[in-house]
Order: structure tokens, then sequence, then C-alpha cells
């Protein structure tokens, strides 16, 4: 069954506990839904670099993102560059990817269109 809301516009949840924790099936249902994004640390987590023209643009990607990984209380670990920020999501209290990175991935994807 599809889902009803798409990720950009869903919300997290606190998730803890392997329950929380996606199945290798439903990760790669929902891959899809989060183009340029890449499974990385064995499928552990969801990473993607966003490209900019210079700092300040860098930068204003990480201060909207930071925005709204605090409203959303859902963090990426973030390596911020001149032209560029690597981003990864993981669910520490899942070990492992949970909807909460699927959902932050697609709203990170929002920010840097």
């Amino acid at each position: 069954m599809p889902d009803l809301v798409p990720l950009a516009q869903a919300h997290c949840i606190p998730r803890s506990g392997n329950e929380h924790r996606l199945t290798e099936a439903r990760v790669r249902e929902l891959l899809p839904e989060v183009p340029g994004w890449e499974l990385v640390e064995d499928g552990h987590a969801l990473s993607r670099t966003f490209r900019f023209e210079d700092y300040y643009r860098t930068m204003a990607f990480v201060n909207a993102l930071a925005f709204m990984a605090h409203r959303e209380d859902h963090h990426p670990d973030l390596g911020v560059h001149y032209d560029r920020c690597v981003v990864r999501y993981s669910t520490h209290d899942v070990d492992g990817l949970s909807e909460n990175d699927f959902i932050c991935a697609a709203k990170a994807e929002s920010l840097a269109n």
C-alpha cells in the first residue's frame, strides 16, 4: 500500500528499538522516493552530497537544514565544506534506518531545490 503522505510532508515521530528499524525490503521501497541519496555503511545510513556555488549558499543550506532538524527532532551528521555539504542520516536508537531518516532526507531535498 503506498504511503498516503509524501515523505517531504510527513513529520518525524520518536522511534526507539529494533522494531522501528526498517527492513531491507522497506528501505528498497523508500529509496526511489529520495533520488540522489545512497545507502552507506552496509545499509545502516543514507548519505548525499549537496553542491553549491559558494560558501554563502552552502551555509544558507546548512542553517535551513539545522532549523528543520530541530523542528523534526531528528539530526543528521554533516560534513560542511566551501562548496558542498555531506548529509548523513541514520537513527541511532534503532541501530540503522527508520522512516524518520527518509522523511528528513526528503525534506533536505526540498530545501536544496
